[in-house]
């Protein structure tokens, strides 16, 4: 079970950052077109016409490139090899781009020459686009296809017949400057460590990709724990949960109202259907009664077979707790007749809801061992609303309340809870199995 569960949290994680990695690369390829769409402008400005319009057809293949593998890498075809492709051909644009000479240029000028105009650059421009998809081999690739294109470039530049390069020898002032004012003169030197500074810089990236990519995983599987807890716990009750380290490490004592709901005659009704239409009435009526807990504000403590055990005020107090414990049962009363009368299968119309409900000190902390623990609810208000729940038959009504609930609910907020106390009746004492002492209640 426990490998199922990790399992199962890893390809959750993953999906979740799969959809970040698509979304951050769809913002990337924004970016990336704008700013595309800026160096245009400016080469409009800058550059002697016609030769834009050589650039202008290098800048549209960048856009189709980016834009084309995005796409592919949310299609459902797409395999990982082909971002890997598309990387390499980025950085093989960007050397062709920096290294061949515009054949629109008005002028004449050596090959070579174009090495000094700093462009290098763009190539951290293009490898830091990659830190985008939180992928730290893509961005290793990126500085490796950027080194192996750029010295591919280079190397076509040196070989042609009319290069200089430094030889070995004696090197001075004045060769370096006599070397540095020829056109097609190329410095090794610095060639290599511009192949030397990418690859140190995409690996510094990767290390920095590879961090954020954990932190990303860490913030999926804390976002999951948190709808996790929201299946249990009210949302603002969720979210403090999850901020905290171990919240019930001490348990605590505090008032607290706990109802208790179960299906009359179900027993007898499971035995005439099938697993699967027993499996699908109870998902229909924990769901309906789940989300009446939590739309009061109540956590459900768990299901207990055709029933459930909901507790208000746990694990904090709000003030409103015997308030919305009693709203939530009348409605869960009137709500299930609803369901019988038009969602529920035919042959459950003669099942019913038996509720208790009760309002006491609870005590509230964790249960089990070092390996297995349970926060629960426990003490002797937890019995008494059990046994209440049980009671409805003897009584013959579907829920019943104790007066401390009641005066509970009326100290809090006597006016609010006029419409729901007002439908209540007053039964008096009852006697519940295994006490003693006889308890005060109401009934609807």
């Amino acid at each position: 079970m426990a490998g199922d569960k990790a399992e199962t949290d890893l390809v959750d994680n993953l999906h979740s950052l799969r959809s970040e990695e698509l979304a951050a690369q769809k913002t990337a390829m924004i970016g990336r077109t704008i700013a595309l769409a800026f160096i245009a402008l400016l080469v409009t400005v800058l550059s002697p016409w016609p030769a834009p319009l050589f650039t202008y057809l290098l800048l549209l293949t960048f856009v189709g490139l980016g834009w084309t593998a995005w796409h592919v890498a949310r299609s459902e075809w797409g395999r990982p090899w082909h971002q890997y492709l598309f990387v390499f051909a980025d950085f093989a644009l960007l050397s062709f781009t920096l290294v061949y000479p515009n054949p629109l240029v008005p002028f004449d000028y050596a090959p070579q020459f174009s090495l000094r105009y700093g462009s290098f650059i763009y190539f951290f421009v293009l490898l830091a686009g990659l830190a985008y998809v939180y992928q730290p081999k893509l961005v290793l690739w990126g500085g490796l296809s950027g080194a192996i294109c750029w010295a591919v470039g280079v190397g076509w530049l040196f070989n042609l017949p009319d290069t200089i390069y430094q030889h070995s020898g004696e090197y001075t002032f004045d060769t370096a400057m006599a070397l540095v004012s020829e056109p097609t003169f190329i410095d090794l030197g610095e060639r290599a460590q511009e192949i030397a500074v990418l690859l140190i810089v995409a690996c510094l990236l990767a290390l920095a990709v590879r961090r954020s990519r954990r932190i990303a995983q860490r913030q999926a599987t804390l976002a999951r724990e948190r709808e996790n807890l929201a299946r249990y716990f009210p949302r603002k009750t969720a979210q403090m949960l999850a901020e905290r380290t171990d919240p019930f490490s001490r348990p605590s004592e505090q008032n607290a109202a706990v109802v208790f709901a179960d299906l009359v005659a179900f027993t007898t009704w499971s035995e005439k259907h099938s697993p699967g239409e027993t499996i699908e009435l109870l998902r229909d009526v924990h769901g309906l009664l789940a989300d009446i807990v939590f739309r009061h504000n109540g956590t459900l403590d768990k299901f207990i077979g055709d029933g459930l055990m909901a507790t208000f005020g746990t694990p904090e107090p709000s003030g409103r707790d015997a308030s919305n414990a009693l709203a939530a049962i009348t409605e869960m009363v009137k709500a299930f007749e609803r369901w019988k009368e038009s969602d529920a299968p035919e042959q459950a119309r003669d099942l019913d809801l038996a509720i208790g409900a009760h309002y006491g000190p609870v005590v509230v902390g964790n249960v089990g061992s070092k390996t297995r623990l349970e926060f629960s609810v426990l003490g002797d208000t937890v019995n008494v609303a059990s046994r209440l729940e049980g009671a409805t038959r003897k009584v013959g009504c579907r829920l019943l309340a104790s007066s401390a609930l009641i005066a509970a609910a009326a100290a809090e907020n006597e006016r609010e809870n006029k419409d729901v106390l007002s439908v209540l009746g007053h039964v008096g004492q009852i006697k519940l199995r295994g006490r003693s002492q006889e308890i005060d209640v109401y009934r609807l």
